[in-house]
């Protein structure tokens, strides 16, 4: 099994289109300015170096978040380790390759992958905000206009990755 950089490349732009999407005045932006006590004057235009950082990051999880959404990684993981697997007509080559052939498109949807992409959004990320958050003393809200964003991105970019990579 092989990694589809380009769909990982694809992938990682969804939280740059959700960012202007979801942190928009018009969406959640007014309020997720008012929970961190941001004016439109105090807000500085970003310097367009930021939206590569952001890329480059967002690739980093786009890169990990496939092993999670797509779980013909977890079998490949399993025998990884073993030389055979890669050595054309071994016994472990023709069983891997046999295995792909029955079951590797097996919960290969978009659905499924935003399914995951959700679920991790919803118990990974939620629960770091969250805790960073009562340190920080913020409101609930920010952690849900924060939180929310990421678990939408996530489902999207799983749903992504799941279906086409």
């Amino acid at each position: 099994m092989k990694f589809n950089f380009v769909i990982i490349a694809v992938a990682a732009i969804v939280p740059l289109f959700m960012g202007f999407i979801w942190y928009n005045p018009k969406v959640f932006g007014s309020s997720w300015m008012k929970e961190c006590n941001f004016t439109l004057e105090t807000m500085e235009k970003p310097n367009p170096i930021v939206f590569l950082y952001c890329y480059i990051l967002s690739y980093l999880m786009a890169f990990i978040l496939g092993t999670f959404v797509i779980h013909q990684f977890g079998f490949f993981s399993i025998l990884m380790n073993d030389p055979n697997l890669m050595v054309e007509g071994s016994e472990l080559n023709l069983y891997a390759a046999d295995f792909m052939e029955k079951y590797g498109n097996n919960f290969r949807t978009f659905k499924h992958g935003a399914l995951h992409g959700t679920l991790i959004g919803m118990l990974l990320v939620l629960p770091i905000f969250g805790t960073n958050a009562i340190f920080e003393k913020r409101s609930f809200k920010y952690v849900m206009i924060n939180a929310g964003y990421w678990i939408v991105s996530l489902a999207l970019m799983g749903g992504i990755l799941c279906q086409f990579a």
